[in-house]
């Protein structure tokens, strides 16, 4: 499944990957040759972490735009990783920020507010490019997951206008059931473009997900994109429940990656991987939409998005 990934990023986009020692650099590559992946379009950085998780623990990057006076320019954000508020096992993930930003030789700035480093994760959050962003108050706003003791709603609306440049916040109520991030929004909804947005639903009235959905859906009606009118909202299926030794586990199709040329969508040997790839490809007209089978990585209750971090061209 590793070897697919690449395979199928290489020739779109470099592809760097974080290994803890030399041994599993040497499997990787072996891995990658085996899968007829172009080595030199893949780097290799030996550090120490936690988990393969990138995209929660990792850097959230930041792009300015070009003007008559400044070329573009890409800096990091790093925000604090704290386990989910979960697990004891966070402190290397913390530290990978500030490691992959002297690495790319990049700006970055650490959030805080009233001297307090904010937590922040990336699958937590969506953006649609043009200052929208997304995210459930389950999540970021819940009382039960301690990621930010005391700092309310609008506090932090201003970090992440501070830091990511958002003008507003789309909050959606509930994430989907199995998902031990308390709510994260890679799971439940994703831009497609600034004003499309594709939204999971679970029709099945006896399912745990339906009802969540359900009202996220009806919170998406109601908003407007930044041209005024209503988003265009994409129903994207759920597939049917996968258990993992009695547990759920959060398997949706939301947790796409965006590449230059690619989408790689997660896929679990259901009916519905073909419903979910038909309108994902008509969502990215511009893109092939591949899908990856996530069977086993979805044990770990995580997939595609979950794994990846993009970094945008300056």
């Amino acid at each position: 499944m590793f070897g697919e990934i690449v395979r199928h990023l290489a020739p779109h986009e470099p592809v760097r990957i974080i290994v803890r020692t030399a041994s599993l650099e040497s499997k990787a590559r072996a891995l990658l040759a085996q899968n007829a992946v172009d080595l030199g379009r893949v780097r290799f950085y030996r550090w120490p972490s936690d988990r393969s998780w990138i995209r929660d623990s990792g850097p959230i990057f930041v792009r300015r735009s070009a003007t008559p006076d400044s070329p573009a320019a890409v800096g990091a954000t790093d925000w604090r990783f704290n386990g989910w508020a979960k697990y004891e096992n966070w402190r290397r993930d913390d530290r990978l920020p500030a490691r992959i930003a002297r690495e790319l030789g990049l700006p970055t700035w650490r959030p805080t507010v009233a001297a307090k480093r904010v937590v922040l994760e990336g699958g937590a959050i969506d953006v649609n490019g043009a200052g929208t962003l997304l995210a459930t108050e389950e999540c970021l706003l819940g009382t039960v997951q301690e990621r930010n003791p005391g700092l309310e709603r609008a506090g932090l609306e201003r970090a992440l206008s501070e830091f990511l440049g958002v003008d507003r916040v789309l909050w959606l109520g509930r994430g989907i059931a199995g998902d031990d991030t308390h709510g994260h929004i890679d799971d439940v909804a994703r831009f497609v473009n600034e004003s499309t947005i594709v939204a999971a639903r679970e029709p099945n009235p006896d399912d745990v997900n339906h009802q969540p959905l359900e009202e996220n859906l009806a919170r998406l009606r109601t908003e407007r994109g930044p041209d005024g009118r209503p988003f265009r909202i994409v129903e994207l299926p759920m597939p049917r429940p996968i258990a993992y030794d009695g547990q759920r586990v959060p398997a949706s199709y939301l947790n796409f990656y965006i590449a230059n040329g690619v989408v790689l969508v997660p896929t679990f040997n259901d009916p519905a991987d073909r419903q979910a790839l038909s309108t994902l490809a008509a969502s990215f007209p511009g893109r092939t939409v591949r899908g990856i089978h996530c069977g086993d990585l979805i044990w770990g209750l995580g997939t595609l998005h979950c794994l990846t971090q993009q970094e945008p061209a300056a």
